[in-house]
This record gives C-alpha cells, structure tokens and sequence, in this order.
C-alpha cells in the first residue's frame, strides 16, 4: 500500500514522521499526507473518513495548519455511527474553537445529540459544548443541558454539571436557570456527580448574589452534614488516598463553605465545628492532607469572625514552616502574610520560625519571608529583629543582599526608638552592603545625622572607623565624606564623647588622607568624587595646617576629562587663592535640615501651598548658618515644592545687605565680599534667566552647578532695590502667605509693636507707620537690644523679602551695641507691598556681628506682622 494514501493507518503516519532526522524531512512527510487528505476529502471518500480526521488532529498537534479539514468534523458529528461521532466531535475540540463561525452549522446536530436515546452519544455531545460552547450556543442549548441534570446516569449528569458551568460564564443571565436543579445535585451519594455539583454551585454563587443567598437558607447545612460524613466515613478503597477519604470532595466542598460563610455570621457559625474537626483530624504527614489543612485554614481565615479557629488556623501554618517541603512552606508564608491583617499576635508567636525562613536556600521562600517579617515589625520587637535581619546579612548571597538592604533600611527608618540606634544600625547596613543601598537612603541618613548635634562627634568618629574597615561600600564612602567635611574638627579634638566609645586619635592629615583615599579609589563614581572635593574645601578652611596640601589634591583635578569635577576644582582652587576673605563664611557647616520637610519632599506629598507648613512664631532663632549662603537653599524652613511645578525652588527675591552705617571703609567692604562671591559664581551684575529649576544638596555630580540668577538689589543701604527683570530665586523658597482681609478705607489704624525677633543675645522690636495717601507703603522702624554681657561689633543687619513686596533699608545708627541694654541701635525699613489687601507682609532676617572678636550670626523669619500692613 502506497504510505501516504488515504487508507495508511494512523500509527504508520507517526512511525513515518518519527523516522525523519531533520525537520525537512518531517515537513515532506506532512505535507505528502495532507495532500493525500485533500485528494480524499475531494473525493469524498467515506470510507476513511474517520481515520483522514485522526491524522489531522496529530498534524495539528505537530502545529502545521489543518483547517481545510473542518468541515469534516461536522460531516462525522452529522452521520449516525457512535465510532463517527466521536472523532467528529474530538476533532471540532481540537481543530475549531467557539470563534470559528463554522461552529453555527453544528448547533443543530449538537441539540439532536443531547436528545440521543444512546447515553454514549449524548455524553460526547455534553463534552464538546463544554469545551467549545459559545454565548449563541448556550442559549440555544441551554434548556436541554438544564434537562439532562435530572438525567437517570450519573455520568451524564456529571457532564451535564460541567457543561452547565461553562454556559453560566458565558452567559450569566441563565443562572437563575440553574438554581434549583444544582440544589438536588448537592444531594448525591456519587462522588463524581457530588463534587461537579458543588463546583456549578461555587460559580453560581460568584456570579449570582440571588443564588448565593438561596444556596445559604437552604443548603449550608446540609453542606456542613456531608462534609462531616466524609471526614468520619470508614475506609473505601474506591476513594481512599493516603488514608484520606476523596480528599477532592473535602477541597471542593471547604470551597464552597468558604464562600457561603465569608459576609454572614450565621452561615459561619453552622460550619465552626467541623471545621474545627477537620483542621485538628487529618493527618498532616502526606500531601493530600496538607492540601485539605491548606483549604481549611483559607476557609477559616474567610469567614466570620472566631478567634479561637483563627489561631487553630495560624498554628496550622507555623507547622507548614517546619516542613521540608519548600512548596508547602512557600503557601504557608502566603497566607500567614494575609492572616497577619486579621490576628497579628497569633502571628508573631511563630516569629522565630519565620526569620529561620530568610535564611533559606530557595530564593522565593527567602524573599516571602522578608516581606512577611517587614510586616511583622512594630516599635516592641524592632531591635531584635533588626539585629537578625542585620546579622544575616553578612552571610546572604549577593543577589539578595539588594532585597534585605531595602528591607532593613526601611525598617530602622520606620521604627526606630532614637536616633542614635538608627545611625548604629545605618551603619553597620552601610559597612556589610553599602553598595546595595539607595541613595535616597543615605540622603535620609545625613538629614537625621544633621539634626543630631549631640551626635555630630559621635557619628564622624564612627564613621571614620567604619571607612578604615570597608572602603569599598560606595555609600558608605559618601556619608563619611559629606559627615568629615561638615564636622571633621569634630574628629580631630575627640569634642561630643559618648559614654559608649573609645577615644579616638586622629590628626588633620589623617582625616584629609581619608578624604583623598576617596577620591582616588578606582570604584568612586562622579557623586563621590564632587562630595569629596566640596569635603576638602571645606576641610581647608578648618584645617589651616593642611591647607597647602589639600590645594594640591584639589588641582590634580584641573585637568579633568570629566568637565564637572575640572570646573569644581579650578573654581574651588579659585577660593583658595583669590578669595580667602570669603572661603570662612563660604564653607560653615551646612544649616540644619528638616527632617518633615525633607520625608514631605521625598513622598511627593507636600501641600500645595508651602506657607501652610512653616509655623515660626516670631522671636524664633533659627540655628547658625553661614553670612554669605543668603539663598539659604537647604534651610529647614524651606518648603518642599508642590508637586505640580516638580522645582525645589522659587524666584530669587529683591535683597538688600544693609550694613550698620560706620566708615565707608567698612561699606566698602561689604560690597567687595558680595562683589567677589558674584565674580566666583559668574554672576554678572544684569539679572540671568536661570536654566535650571532648583538646586538639590543630594545631586551633587549628576549635574553641573545650574547658573543662579543675580542678586536682585544686593546692594549698601543707600542705593534703591533694582527692579526684577527675570523670575529669580525666591530667598524665602515659595513663602507665601494667606490672603488678608480689605482694609478699611477710613483713616489708617495705628499698628501695634511687635517683638519680632529674640534669642539668648539678641532682641528686635519692631514698630511701624504709614505715610498718609499710601496704602501700600509701610515704614517700620527696628530697635536692637543687646541681651548680653559683652559688647558687640561690626554689627549688621540683612532683611530678604518675597517678590510681591520691595524692601529698602536706610543705614543703622550704629555698627556698634552695647551690652545688657543700656543703648540701642535703631534701623529704618520701608516696605511696599504690591498686593496689599491679599497678602501679608513676610520677612526673612540675618544679623551679623562680633563678640569678643568672633564672628557670630543669628537668623530668624517673621510672619506674623499685623493686618493690613
């Protein structure tokens, strides 16, 4: 016989394709038997009709294309053979799917079918509507599916069952259809008809919140006596498996009182017993009894609630974690990561075993764990857990060090109990895994840092015994750099010791090698490098011995391929020669951060407007910070932006320096100090459109220092403000302020004085006045009190204000104050607000002077002037 014919036999087709050794020659061998198919079907040959579909279905199983041979599926499903039928409709499973509009031509047979005398033909007709039934059909069909439940073989109504679920997804509004005739199938002694029946009843029940209701009144019960009957039945060998009776039926059936039990309290109270004696009878050493455990501990934390059952259920899991088995461990911390919203105490009795679950070899139980251990956290057990999670981390694999870095920095972050654990505890994360950690994360750190100032020593000492150790963590580079070039006098005189640390000797070349190891390290990226350059400035200024060499480190880099840090250091080098008069008030250590201001701007969550955030009563002395860092662009009182502009900064404001008025040596002076910080910057004296939004103190290397526009009025007293002729940045960075109510239009009221600054040294009262016919100017007249013993000098006081107003200050009686008192320094400011009637007056203020030959500076912000200024 020719071997491609029509009538070659299916197993000689497969022996012929399996003897091909290249896929060439497979694809000769089908497409041959395909053209013998064709040649047969054209003729119509009815003998091998059946055997032609079957090499079909392998064909299209190998993936070639076999749809020219369709339409004889539904020639076999339309000839009266049963043998005929049942490749016709195996085939229309195989070859067609319910998108195929062919499928129309086969509802007709298909509705004869399912009315067959012959069991056998109505059955294969069930099976092929529930794999390949379309909406269409399933209307269509429905009535006789619907018939066939109450069918007198049981397996005609199993089918019918599953045929039935498949017809409800399809179309929903049949459901109610179903109601009734799914309620007697719940009745059944057959196991097989048993469980297809609870499963239709479980997808009506999701579908339909009728059936669902009805399937509570009337079926929980009885639901409840079948499963006990189950788990207490005696031994059949027809369903027994490791020992269990059908333990598909106990799945399906704790599915289905799951359902009926989650929302209704009765519904949940009717099942609590047998729950309760299924979790504590099946066995738990096979599979097949962790899968009923499993079911039973998911319906139990579903329904209503009952604590008792809900810590059955969660000692159920923590016995899952001991197993051997990683799937079943796996599903375990699954769902105690769900039950620990419901009943975290029962959870965190089993606390020990789930760290043990971190340290495991299968990377997807190691990561479920760390998610659930992160979740177990709260402020009574953070330390200890840290410190596993900590401890663990030296020994991890790499490729989850990133997982569990994230995790503990998210952690100590969260909850920790103060702040000098949180730095212990960064840096012990920072010295072990440094470069797994985020930069946002070290950012975080030098803000608490920064906010710490009985910490300051402590930190900077730890910080340079942790660099000795690890060099080569990438963040923990940056800390310490940033951290040695802020307090690194701190290190040097042992100054702020703890009673928990040993002292530390170190000199000032040995914090500078520190600084220049960083540098040169091969791994340092260009952030670390910037950071290390602005820490040896500012080493210079409080280091004065190593201040040649530190000029020598920084010009190595003047010839830089990299143009940012050779525009650093020749502008850095630049300080160090050209304008020693500065570099002191140029490098004080940075102003303290906030550390509300700093989370809000990290969430994106800061309010619209920024005012509402600073709530600085007047007379509040802000902390030190450096003379000429006017723009202030890290202040703690700084608003982060909205979200809907995304910049860290507004305009700059019109400023004016207003130095005491004394010899015009001094005024002179002054001037060249701003003049040279101007030429440093590259400032010329018309006002520059800035190209950048803002400036971040994290983003050192990853841009250039954006240009900053001039300092609009940064002038002596005696010159006017210069009108603003470009948006610049906002000294007060976005302050506004609320609207203020219309003022009368009667005579101007007389304004009460206000204290509106006061420290320990200094006090400034303010009073203030309105020249008649001008509403919009205001001329306050400021009185400086020394609340000290000692005499101050070179006194000068700085006043910025918001673009929305124009300040000119006339020079100060004195640039002298007395001690205790006894005289004092009056100053007049003239203030006209353009928006008089809708904002306030608002003023941030600097003052400048000597005590005892030391330069000192307070600053403060007033925002409580009376109405209607």
């Amino acid at each position: 016989m020719n071997p491609f014919s029509s009538g070659t036999r299916l197993r000689d087709m497969i022996r012929a394709i399996r003897a091909c050794k290249t896929a060439a020659e497979e694809r000769a061998v089908v497409r041959k038997e395909c053209a013998a198919i064709r040649a047969a079907i054209n003729e119509n040959d009815q003998d091998y009709s059946h055997r032609n579909l079957a090499k079909l279905m392998f064909i299209h199983m190998l993936g070639y294309p076999t749809h020219f041979g369709q339409m004889e599926c539904l020639k076999l499903i339309a000839s009266a053979g049963f043998p005929e039928k049942r490749i016709g409709y195996l085939g229309l499973m195989l070859l067609l799917d319910e998108r195929q509009e062919v499928l129309m031509l086969v509802t007709n047979s298909l509705k004869q079918d399912l009315n067959h005398t012959n069991q056998y033909i109505v059955g294969l007709a069930l099976c092929a509507l529930g794999n390949i039934c379309s909406a269409e059909m399933a209307r269509d069909l429905a009535p006789e599916v619907e018939r066939l439940l109450q069918f007198r073989d049981p397996n005609i109504r199993k089918k019918a069952a599953l045929c039935s679920i498949r017809i409800i997804k399809k179309v929903p509004d049949l459901a109610e259809n179903f109601i009734n005739p799914t309620a007697s199938l719940l009745k059944e002694k057959h196991h097989g008809v048993l469980i297809t029946g609870i499963q239709l009843c479980t997808d009506l029940c999701k579908i339909s919140p009728d059936a669902l209701e009805h399937f509570r009144k009337k079926c929980t019960e009885g639901l409840v006596k079948t499963l006990k009957d189950v788990v207490n039945s005696p031994y059949a060998p027809e369903y027994d498996i490791a020992g269990i009776t059908d333990p598909f039926l106990h799945i399906r059936l704790l599915r289905l009182l799951r359902v009926l039990g989650q929302g209704d309290a009765y519904a949940s109270d009717c099942m609590n017993d047998i729950l309760a004696q299924v979790a504590t009878k099946t066995e738990s050493n096979k599979n097949a009894g962790n899968a009923i455990l499993y079911e039973c501990v998911e319906t139990i934390m579903s329904i209503e609630d009952n604590g008792g059952l809900r810590v059955l259920a969660i000692n159920i899991l923590g016995r899952f974690l001991s197993n051997r088995d990683n799937n079943i461990r796996y599903v375990a911390l699954n769902m105690l990561t769900k039950a620990i919203i419901v009943d975290a105490q029962a959870v965190q009795r089993h606390r020990t075993t789930i760290l043990e679950c971190v340290k495991d070899s299968d990377a997807s139980i190691r990561k479920r764990a760390l998610e659930l251990v992160y979740l177990l956290v709260n402020e009574t057990n953070v330390k200890p857990l840290t410190k596993e999670l900590i401890d663990y981390l030296e020994v991890s694999e790499q490729d989850f060090k990133g997982d569990l870095t994230a995790k503990i920095c998210s952690i100590v972050e969260k909850f920790s109990p103060d702040k000098i654990w949180y730095i212990d505890q960064m840096l012990k994360v920072l010295s072990q895994a440094g470069n797994f950690v985020k930069g946002e994360v070290c950012n975080a750190l030098i803000v608490v840092i920064s906010n710490a100032p009985d910490l300051h020593g402590y930190t900077v000492r730890a910080l340079y015994r942790a660099f000795q150790a690890s060099s080569e963590q990438e963040s923990l580079v940056r800390v310490a750099v940033w951290c040695i070039g802020e307090y690194g006098d701190l290190l040097i005189n042992n100054t702020g010791m703890l009673n928990i640390e040993d002292p530390l000797m170190v000199t000032e070349s040995e914090a500078v090698d520190v600084v220049e190891t960083a540098m040169k390290r091969h791994s340092s990226d260009l952030t670390t490098k910037s950071m290390a350059l602005i820490a040896l400035l500012k080493l210079s200024s409080r280091f004065p011995s190593c201040s040649e060499r530190i000029r020598e480190i920084i010009i190595q880099h003047k010839g830089n391929f990299v143009l940012e840090l050779q525009q650093r250091s020749i502008e850095f080098n630049s300080i160090l020669e050209k304008h020693k008069d500065i570099r002191s008030a140029l490098v004080e250590r940075m102003p303290v951060l906030d550390e509300a201001t700093f989370s809000g701007r990290k969430a994106s969550s800061v309010s619209a407007s920024p005012a509402s955030s600073l709530k600085f009563p007047n007379g509040t002395a802000k902390p030190a910070a450096p003379l000429v860092d006017l723009l202030d662009l890290s202040s703690d009182d700084t608003p982060a932006p909205s979200s809907s502009t995304g910049d860290f900064l507004q305009d700059l404001l019109g400023v004016d320096l207003a130095p005491s008025s004394g010899p015009s040596s001094t005024n002179q002076a002054t001037k060249t100090g701003a003049d040279a910080l101007l030429d440093l910057l590259s400032i010329g004296s018309a006002s520059v459109q800035s190209s950048s939004p803002g400036i971040d103190i994290f983003s050192l290397g990853q841009d250039k220092f954006p240009p900053v526009t001039t300092f609009d009025g940064l002038a002596s007293p005696s010159s006017p403000p210069a009108p603003v002729a470009a948006p610049i940045l906002d000294l007060l960075g976005g302050l506004s302020s609320s609207p203020l109510p219309p003022e009368n239009n009667g005579t101007s009221p007389a304004y009460p004085s206000i204290v509106a600054f006061e420290s320990s040294n200094l006090r400034i009262n303010f009073s203030f006045s309105k020249p008649p016919g001008n509403p919009q100017a205001t001329e306050i007249q400021a009185t400086f009190s020394n609340l000290s013993q000692n005499d101050y000098a070179d006194f000068i006081f700085q006043a910025a204000v918001p673009k929305f107003l124009q300040l000119h200050l006339e020079p100060a009686s004195s640039n002298s104050l007395p001690a205790g008192g006894k005289e004092t320094v009056k100053q007049t400011l003239r203030v006209t607000n353009s928006q008089h009637g809708k904002k306030s007056l608002v003023m941030r203020i600097r003052i400048a002077y000597k005590m005892n030959g030391k330069d000192m500076l307070e600053e403060g912000q007033i925002n409580r002037f009376p109405h209607g200024l």
